[in-house]
């Protein structure tokens, strides 16, 4: 392994470089698009895989998280990605996202977290590998397991080790060994848990709880069943923060995407969301005001706006208006000025040279996600799975 991220980033070579080509030039049918796009930068992304995998044994497999369309980044093109990196498994929340990927033809094995209990001949006929956080789902699927004669099924068992939203609690334990000890459908794949505080070291005791109960309770059924499923536990911040318990797989989510848990490691931004100038106009205050509800006011000296072609109905959040964000244009910041419209959003130029069809980054290398999450008082996550499949995803170097 890497000692640190500094030495890590030096082992950048000349056949690296040629395979991030190889991957480019598979997806260059992404590129070309002089609108609005969300671009995803291939070697910033598989520069963050290789700096995730650095961390972990060379025997420890690594899941990719590609649900809610990859985090807003394209689960087709992302998980293609992840596949030809060299990814273990992928995950999706829904059956109907792990079919997405069968469809596109990818082969990796394919986790669904959320399986729930009406989709399982989707599941079936997909080839896709539920998660079973309670003894109704695997009753269910045993039931449909039978009717088809499908026997030795993969399945995940979901354990609650404290974070209170899906999986099985230790006292129903007993329950669920007995079941696997009699249905003979179903084979344990693996068995997981999810971390509640992974990132916040005022939580590491509870953290370290957590661990100890899911190694007991893994063990327990591992026990009972006769032989060992892979055990997984940690997110991309445990992967960073507790790497002692990495177990036989990690699940790689926000990390790979470029948001990393440690104050000192700066991963690079995946997703440059980027548009053109639509229009630009010279206003003086006898136009009066500008957008919806007149609250975009006009310098007395005049106010040179922009118009560009992304607005809420894209993920830029209407409370981003008035000033309260400001993008990237030519090496400058510019404000938003006025309400942000559904389909549309006007900017303050004023003293920028600009011209229509100059690009505007709305996030990416500056302002970067996390700055605009800052903003909003929320977390990155939401802003990039807030941006819609109607920004149309390209794949750049």
């Amino acid at each position: 392994m890497c000692k640190n991220y500094a030495e890590y980033s030096r082992s950048y070579n000349a056949e690296y470089l040629l395979f991030l080509q190889t991957i480019f030039d598979r997806h260059r049918m992404y590129i070309n698009n002089d609108f609005s796009r969300l671009e995803i930068n291939l070697s910033g992304c598989l520069e963050n895989y290789r700096y995730f995998r650095s961390r972990l044994q060379d025997s420890t497999r690594l899941l990719v998280l590609v649900k809610a369309n990859a985090y807003g980044h394209g689960a087709v093109e992302f998980a293609s990605l992840m596949e030809e990196a060299g990814a273990d498994y992928l995950a999706v929340a829904y059956p109907v996202e792990g079919a997405e990927l069968r469809q596109a033809g990818i082969s990796l094995p394919v986790m669904v977290l959320t399986a729930g209990t009406d989709s399982f001949d989707d599941i079936i006929d997909n080839n896709l590998e539920p998660g079973i956080p309670n003894i109704y789902s695997l009753k269910v699927l045993c039931d449909v397991l039978e009717k088809r004669g499908v026997t030795d099924f993969p399945v995940h068992i979901k354990l609650d080790t404290g974070m209170h939203r899906l999986g099985f609690m230790t006292e129903e334990l007993p329950e669920l060994i007995g079941f696997l000890k009699t249905c003979g459908r179903v084979r344990v794949k693996s068995i997981y848990s999810h971390l509640a505080a992974s990132d916040d070291p005022s939580c590491d005791q509870f953290t370290e709880s957590q661990a100890a109960m899911f190694k007991a309770n893994a063990d327990a059924i591992s026990d009972a069943i006769g032989y060992k499923p892979l055990y997984h536990l940690l997110n991309s911040a445990g992967i960073e923060r507790f790497p002692q318990y990495q177990f036989d797989m990690v699940r790689l989510g926000i990390g790979i995407y470029g948001i990393s848990a440690l104050p000192d490691v700066h991963l690079s931004p995946v997703a440059s969301f980027k548009c053109k100038i639509l229009q630009i106009k010279t206003l003086t205050p006898s136009d009066g005001a500008i957008g919806y509800g007149r609250h975009g006011r006009i310098a007395p000296e005049g106010t040179v706006i922009a118009t560009i072609p992304v607005g809420y109905a894209d993920g830029l959040d209407r409370h981003l208006s008035r000033g309260n964000a400001s993008f990237m244009l030519n090496g400058h910041r510019v404000p938003t000025i006025g309400n942000i419209c559904m389909d549309m959003s006007m900017l303050d130029i004023t003293g920028v040279d600009a011209k229509v069809g100059d690009t505007v980054t709305i996030f990416g290398e500056d302002p970067t996600i996390s700055e605009l999450a800052d903003t909003l008082g929320t977390i990155p996550y939401e802003i990039l799975t807030s941006v819609p499949r109607r920004i149309e995803r390209i794949i750049v170097i």
